[in-house]
């Protein structure tokens, strides 16, 4: 566990820019493991920060990557944005934004420096972001800034935990049998702990109102077997997600979601 700070490959969202919305792309597994976790989570915390109808809500997505969050803050209402570091990866949202008929404004910008002004957002997501950025506290204080006075910050990010190196290091992206994502997607050491995240918001007057961990939804025994048939290409991700999709829980070991509240 002595990977640099700086090694992350962050590359890799220019490279496969072009394959976001790829049922067999490594990065479909955000839009069908992870989103029916954190959507309805994000949903609820919405509706009880600004009632049923989010019409009136403007939304900053950060590190908005092919759009999968900010297309489901869409559907549901909210007026948004998505901004990202990789311009392909923005080009490739906004296609996908308009040929779904959804009313999205993309642009590249870094998350450490906003191209926002001052009290910009009701609300603003930055999910599996802040572990990308070496200096995430200051994308923090940033979010902080082009956040309204009451308004929400939507998370989730990886603990650094011994189990979040063994699930996330290891067995996406090392062990041979198992790894589907290219070497260096995540660093173990910039994984940031629950402390240390709600410290960075509380330093910027972001008051922690909720958090939550993750399980696997399904059997955790048919875990690699649907893998190795989804590696194979003899199942969709879909199919394999049906195995693999995550869950709300507890246990915030791995990876954990939350919102706070800007005083």
């Amino acid at each position: 566990m002595s990977t640099s700070r700086s090694s992350i490959n962050n590359q890799i969202y220019n490279d496969l820019a072009s394959t976001w919305w790829d049922e067999a792309s490594p990065l479909y597994v955000l839009h069908t493991m992870v989103n029916p976790w954190r959507v309805p989570y994000f949903e609820d915390a919405l509706r009880g920060a600004f009632r049923e109808d989010l019409s009136t809500v403007s939304l900053l997505d950060v590190g908005s990557g092919g759009g999968y969050l900010a297309e489901a803050f869409a559907r549901m209402g909210c007026r948004v944005n998505g901004v990202d570091l990789s311009e392909r990866s923005a080009r490739a949202a906004d296609t996908h934004a308009k040929s779904s008929s959804l009313k999205i404004g993309y642009q590249a910008g870094a998350g450490t420096a906003l191209p926002y002004a001052d009290a910009s957002f009701d609300a603003v997501a930055c999910c599996d972001v802040l572990e990308h950025i070496p200096d995430w506290e200051k994308a923090v204080a940033e979010i902080a800034r082009v956040l309204k006075p009451g308004g929400l910050f939507l998370f989730d990010t990886i603990n650094r935990t011994l189990l979040s190196y063994i699930v996330i290091i290891i067995g996406t992206q090392q062990f041979p049998l198992t790894r589907f994502l290219p070497p260096d997607t995540h660093v173990w050491r910039m994984f940031i702990t629950p402390g240390e995240l709600t410290k960075a918001m509380q330093a910027n007057h972001l008051t922690l109102a909720g958090l939550t961990g993750s399980k696997l939804a399904g059997n955790p025994l048919r875990l690699l077997p649907a893998l190795l048939k989804w590696k194979k290409g003899s199942i969709s991700v879909h199919a394999f997600s049906k195995k693999a999709a995550f869950t709300r829980a507890d246990d915030t070991r791995v990876n954990y979601l939350g919102y706070a509240r800007k005083q």
